[in-house]
């Protein structure tokens, strides 16, 4: 039968190929055509001769045209025919679609659409024909459906409409996708289609979400692209979170449970996706673009909401495509030193604290993405690597005004910058860490900018390097060749860069000879070099090769406190510990160092300085190192016993040209000396229980028998010996003065030095303490010829005291037994030193110095300067003495003993603790409790570490609060002859510092502050400097508890009542909320204070209203969350209008007080234009909402706009007429006088500047009203409310005369002229007036 159908399709008899198919029953033609199917044979040729057979015109044509194609559709979907065949019959069936009538279209239609919705596509294979019937049915104008008529276009879209509202089984998915790509469809029936695939996601296998995706972004290219970069983002953030959260139920849970979705599973096919993405915008730069503007938009609101780990390996994947690798940049590092300047404003403030919920921290959030990097994201390493580094040059350390360099501190950060620079030296050695590849790039672009940056500060990518090696110093060892090629630029690059990159790479020389060997040869050529610092920087090098290759039989580094990280002890295990190499190379070293002491005083001051480490570290080198010091020092000793002075000074200097330089720093020769002694004798003679060479005690004690002589003679010693009495020339312009300035420089430090060694080597002897009285005596004459010489017409105050040669480690223990050693044995030689009172206060004074320096760099000179715990040890010491000698002696009863000259010794313990308690949280925030538990005299020390651990620090640095809180009191309460300014102010600071300690949530935080208000309540104190401490006081506590606008509004009150009215004959009524505000103090210190305070809060208010906006954003328009989401911006809403109108009645007090010209006014002017600013921010919100019909302003906003129509708009132009009259006076005062008009022209000159500069702020702020006006009217014209009807136009700025400045002028000129001269006048009033009439008209 089959042959018979083919054979009469090929002869053209249309009429007996109808008559045979007729005689066939629907079943027959089943079977024909499977077994064609089956066969692969002639399919096609059988199908086109049924087709041919059947036409539509007829209606069993058209129903036998159904019957195949039904057919023809189940034998695809059964999987059991070859894939040619299938292709065959498909595409036939596509080319012959277009000849069906509607009905029959439809009724395919509704097949393929029960198909889908019962789940019973197998292989999806037939979708390939519905895009056909759609696109066919589409065409048809008219189709009768039901009941009635539709055109194809809307049957299509009703169709399409109901397959996406339906289920669909999760096999055809994929395929339906795919499918829709081939299918015309509008933007609408593209967002249901889209809409539907999105939610599909999360019902599918995770292995089958990439090619979903694949085809997704195909049919992208139809539109709703941001759609669908959102939905993947969205689904891939939703999986990161529920693993989050699993992970975390399973580590608390006891049971184990398995996670449903294996990490490294999702990370791969998240890893697959974002491929898919980057190459389809390398196709399409129209996704790219959206994805780009879907980012920005985002980061306007809550940035963490588009931020997640997956959209950050996905933005740095398709940055490596260039045309959009800016963008991504910028992107990037707006939004990360965005979050890290909102976390810092809500930190700051309890207000924002309680309004903003605590947002996911974009810094952790990129971490994650390096951690989920290591899932073969290879595509994201590279933009890691270019982020971190982008991050590290933009907000690294920069050089401030003065050549100052802004940096960054290691333990605290401060500024969003800082925080920012961090993060980027995070990324990159975490990304180090976990990818091999690309560890030899970051090392070398990380060395690179060492090198190449000289003139800029780059500790921030020295502590990098540092980093990279600790983790890993064998793994460098396979770019070690890039750190041996660095080495040939130190010559040329600065010596804080030198020392810094050589302790950075310092583990890699442990394991490598041949860098070790490389390093050597360098510093030998930079010794011989013509360059200072380069033989500095070998000087630099050499002692750190001392330090860290250790001789055999060398003591203990615990002796010497060597920090080595666990990585280099494995390295020493794993390699021959070669002592003998090391020693040799040890002595090569000294004697390359010797060298030096023939060279310049920078280069011998440095070896001064470096070898008591190299001595501590290395023991062996004793002996080396002693009889080197001892034989510099011979040079310059006088060995004869009755000459004086001891030392020959004359050797110390030399003259090139016209000029003389210090040659040899002798007083830090002799330091390192008593150091070097003073370690011997502590820790070498201790430990030599064995028989010791004769040699090492030899010079042991020829170092300390020249000691002793140089006391005893300098002692004996009168300034006239040195040629340094009062009548020396100390003025340096001369070169007479400049010696005896380095003399008298050299001898202060010996005689410190000296002092030092014979405390510590006195063991409390009376003599010995006797000694050292008599050297401070010629320190102190010394001193005082300087300062006076030097110091003429300077404060005593701005005459610094020279840098002090003795430890802090000695000052510690100085400061114990002059004010806390109490034992019998030592009270008779201690009442030597305790009976000089100019001893006392300069041995506190010295611990500032330290202090202040400690503060200043993180390190101090001497022993253990550089070593942390150990200078953290030593600063408690001194800050329990000086809290002792504070609270123990008030500084009342000390100075009714005797006034002195300079800062009594209290202010002096004060003025320290001040700068401990800074130094504390600036250089040791992560040992806080340990500082506070030491301060605790009480503490038990067998129970140490475990009262450690459990201080409270709020309760702790509250005991300490209330202590200095008493010492104000009393300040407060004494007699004001009694009353110490300088001591106020200190307690007011070290308040201030210690309420930083607090937790802003605690009792104590609380009591601080109702403390603190009491105060400026209720003290009438006019000193301006105590003022403005205890009022910058206040505000800190205030921002942390709640906002400080009512406050601010009765201290504004407070200044308008003091200052009074800018109309005089208005009488003010005195409101008295805080005592402290006075005539003396209202302007201009509280009223600064005042305004600053209220340019915060304008900041909070505008972030406020910013995040209002990039809500607005992110919702959607009359959707069913709308409810939803309004009352998520009413509390923030309302917060806004509360704080603005609040602010608002300050400034309404401020604007009518008579301020006096100068900084206030040009300060409120300027805060007024920001007022104006935020408002008209508040009102573009507003319009916002009315446009994308998202809600409507509350009646609370209504009365902010009444309000600022009454009590701020007029008031301003009033304010500005008050200014303007104060300018102009000011400006006549000073070219009043005819007479002497040349001679004070420039006085009017500067003065007419003046008046410019003060009333530039004006213009701005007329125009911010205007401003505010102008939108108004727009809210008013969207609003249907009349909001202008509160506004009164001001007048102020029209043309106006002034009748009585004008008849005051006519009768001057009366007197001084003609009676004739006046006519001309009058015409002109005339004149004058008609523009006047037509202004008021209008």
């Amino acid at each position: 039968m089959d042959q018979k159908i083919l054979s009469l399709a090929t002869g053209g008899n249309v009429e007996k190929l109808q008559q045979c198919l007729k005689g066939l029953k629907e079943n027959e033609v089943q079977d024909l055509i499977t077994r064609h199917a089956v066969k692969g044979k002639d399919i096609g040729a059988f199908l086109r001769a049924v087709f041919k057979g059947s036409p539509c015109s007829l209606e069993d044509g058209v129903s036998r045209w159904l019957l195949v194609y039904r057919h023809c559709i189940q034998l695809v979907e059964s999987g059991d025919l070859q894939v040619e065949v299938v292709s065959d019959i498909i595409g036939l069936l596509m080319l012959e679609t277009h000849q069906l009538p509607g009905a029959s279209l439809i009724e395919l239609a509704d097949m393929y659409a029960e198909a889908i919705k019962g789940g019973s596509l197998s292989n999806g294979k037939s979708l390939e024909l519905f895009p056909t019937i759609l696109t066919a049915l589409a065409a048809k104008e008219s189709l009768s459906y039901g009941k009635g008529q539709l055109s194809g276009e809307e049957y299509k879209k009703q169709l399409i409409n109901s397959l996406c509202s339906s289920r669909w089984d999760h096999h055809c998915v994929i395929h339906l996708t795919s499918m829709f790509r081939d299918v015309p469809v509008s933007t609408e029936e593209l967002q249901f289609i889209v809409d539907k695939v999105l939610r599909m996601f999360s019902k599918l296998d995770l292995q089958e979400i990439p090619p979903l995706v694949y085809q997704l972004l195909l049919l992208s290219a139809k539109g709703c692209k941001r759609k669908v970069l959102e939905g993947i983002a969205a689904f891939f953030n939703q999986q990161d979170e529920q693993q989050k959260v699993e992970q975390q139920q399973n580590s608390e849970s006891v049971e184990l449970e398995a996670v449903i979705i294996p990490q490294d599973q999702l990370r791969h096919v998240e890893g697959t996706v974002i491929l898919h993405i980057v190459f389809a915008i390398k196709l399409d730069h129209d996704l790219g673009r959206e994805l780009v503007k879907y980012l920005k938009a985002g980061q306007q609101g809550d940035a963490s909401k588009i931020l997640c780990p997956f959209t950050v390996a996905l933005v740095l994947s398709v940055a490596r495509i260039h045309r959009f690798e800016e963008q991504v940049f910028d992107f990037l590092k707006t939004v990360i030193i965005k979050s890290f300047k909102d976390s810092q404003l809500r930190q700051n403030s309890k207000f924002l604290q309680d309004l903003i919920p605590q947002q996911c921290s974009v810094a952790e959030t990129v971490l994650e993405t390096v951690r989920n990097s290591v899932f073969g994201w290879d595509h994201v390493t590279q933009g890691l690597v270019e982020l971190g580094f982008m991050l590290m040059d933009s907000f690294g350390p920069k050089i401030v005004l003065g050549g100052k360099v802004c940096d960054i501190n290691p333990t605290v950060l401060k500024t969003p910058a800082q925080h920012a620079c961090r993060l980027g030296a995070t990324i990159l050695l975490e990304t180090f860490k976990v990818h091999e590849a690309i560890r030899s790039e970051i090392l070398e672009q990380v060395l690179n900018r060492v090198i190449t940056k000289a003139t800029s500060p780059i500790s921030h990518f020295i502590d990098l390097l540092s980093d990279i090696v600790t983790s890993a110093p064998l793994i460098l060892m396979n770019s070690s060749s890039k750190v041996t090629e660095a080495f040939d630029h130190l010559f040329f690059l600065p010596l804080s860069t030198v020392q810094g990159l050589l302790k950075a790479i310092q583990p890699m020389l442990k394991v490598s000879m041949s860098m070790k060997d490389s390093l050597i040869l360098v510093l030998r050529k930079a010794m011989f070099s013509s360059q200072l610092d380069a033989r500095k920087s070998a000087v630099a090098g050499f002692l750190l090769l001392l330090k860290n290759f250790k001789v055999l039989g060398s003591l203990s580094s615990s002796q010497c406190s060597q920090s080595i990280s666990s990585t280099q002890v494995q390295v020493d295990v794993h390699m021959r510990y070669n002592s003998a190499a090391n020693e040799a190379l040890c002595l090569e070293v000294l004697g390359s160092l010797r060298r030096c002491l023939s060279q310049q005083a920078d280069v011998r001051l440095m070896l001064y300085e470096g070898f008591y480490d190299v001595l501590r570290r290395n023991s062996q080198l004793a002996d080396s190192i002693l009889q080197t010091l001892l034989s510099q020092l011979k040079r310059y000793y006088e060995p004869e016993q009755d000459l004086l002075p001891p030392l020959k000074l004359e050797g110390c200097i030399t003259a090139q040209g016209d000029q003389i330089f210090l040659q040899e720093p002798l007083a830090h020769l002799l330091c390192c000396i008593q150091h070097c002694l003073d370690w011997y004798r502590t820790i070498v003679l201790q430990n030599q229980e064995n028989e010791t060479d004769d040699d090492d005690d030899e010079f042991h004690q020829d170092l300390e028998d020249m000691l002793e002589s140089i006391t005893r003679r300098m002692i004996k010693s009168e300034l006239e010996d040195f040629e340094l009495d009062k009548s020396a020339d100390f003025s340096l312009s001369s070169n007479v003065g400049v010696k005896n300035n380095i003399f008298a420089i050299l001898v202060m430090g010996i005689c410190e030095v000296l002092m030092e060694y014979n405390f510590l080597a006195g063991n409390y002897s009376k003599n010995r303490f006797e000694d050292v009285l008599g050297l401070f005596n010629c320190y102190h004459k010394l001193s005082e010829i300087l300062k006076d010489k030097l110091g003429k017409g300077k404060s005593s105050a701005n005459t610094k005291m020279s840098r002090s040669l003795l430890s802090l480690r000695f000052v510690s223990h100085l400061l114990t037994a002059l004010f806390r050693d109490s034992s019998q044995g030592h009270e008779e030689s201690l009442t030597v030193l305790r009976s000089s009172s100019e001893f006392m206060r300069y041995s506190v004074s010295v611990a500032l110095q330290k202090i202040q320096h400690l503060e200043e760099t993180g390190h101090t000179d001497g022993p253990d300067g550089q070593n942390i715990e150990k200078t953290f040890q030593h600063l408690c010491e001194i800050t329990k003495v000086l809290l002792w000698r504070y609270t123990s002696i008030p500084s009342a009863v000390e100075e009714t003993g005797k006034k002195e000259k300079g800062k009594t010794i209290s202010l002096l313990c004060l003025e320290g603790l001040l700068k401990v308690f800074i130094t504390v949280q600036h250089r040791y925030q992560m040992k806080i409790k340990s500082f506070l538990y030491a301060l605790d005299l009480a503490h038990n020390e067998e129970e140490e570490e475990d009262e450690e651990e459990n201080v409270n620090v709020t309760e702790k640095t509250a005991f300490h609060i209330r202590q200095f809180q008493r010492s104000l009191v009393n300040q407060l309460s004494a007699a004001d002859d009694d009353f110490n300014s300088k001591e106020s102010q200190l307690l007011v600071s070290i308040l201030s510092t210690l309420s930083r300690m607090l937790e802003p949530s605690s009792q104590q935080f609380s009591q601080m502050l109702s403390w603190t208000l009491k105060i400026c309540r209720e003290t009438t104190l006019e000193d301006v400097q105590f003022c403005k401490g205890l009022m910058s006081l206040l505000f800190s506590l205030l921002l942390l508890q709640k906002s400080p606008v009512s406050v601010l509004r009765e201290l504004s009150q407070d200044i308008h009542g003091h200052l009074g009215d800018i109309d005089p004959d208005i009488e003010v009524e005195k409101q008295s909320h805080f005592l402290i505000v006075n005539m003396k103090t209202a302007a201009p210190t509280v009223g600064l204070l005042v305004l600053s305070q209220a340019e915060k809060v304008l900041e909070e208010i505008d972030w406020l209203i910013l995040k209002l906006k990039g809500q607005l954003s992110t919702d959607k328009p009359l959707s069913d969350e709308s409810s939803q989401t309004v009352n998520q911006r009413e509390p923030i809403e309302k917060a806004v209008i509360l704080q603005l109108g609040t602010l608002l009645t300050a400034f309404h007090e401020l604007i009518q007080t008579s301020l006096p010209s100068g900084s206030c006014i040009d300060t409120l002017l300027k805060e007024l234009a920001k007022m104006y600013t935020i408002l008209t921010s508040f009102v573009k919100y507003y319009l916002q909402i009315y446009t994308s019909r998202m809600g409507t302003f509350s009646a609370r906003f209504e009365k902010l706009v009444k309000l600022s129509g009454s009590h701020l708009t007029p008031q301003c132009y009033g304010f500005i007429t008050y200014v303007q009259n104060i300018q102009n006076e000011s400006l006549s005062f000073c070219g009043g006088d005819k007479k002497n008009k040349k001679k004070d022209e420039s006085t009017a000159t500067a003065a007419t500047a003046k008046v410019l500069r003060e009333t530039k702020p004006i213009p701005n702020l007329i125009f911010a009203i205007e401003q505010y006006e102008k939108f108004l009217i727009h809210l008013s014209k969207k609003s249907k409310v009349n909001l202008m009807q509160y506004m009164k136009l001001s007048t102020s700025r029209d043309f106006r005369i002034n009748a009585a400045t004008l008849d005051a002028l006519q009768e001057q000129e009366v007197e001084e002229n003609e009676n004739t001269e006046n006519e001309p006048d009058n015409e002109q009033i005339i004149e004058a007036e008609e523009p006047k009439k037509k202004k008021r008209k209008k």
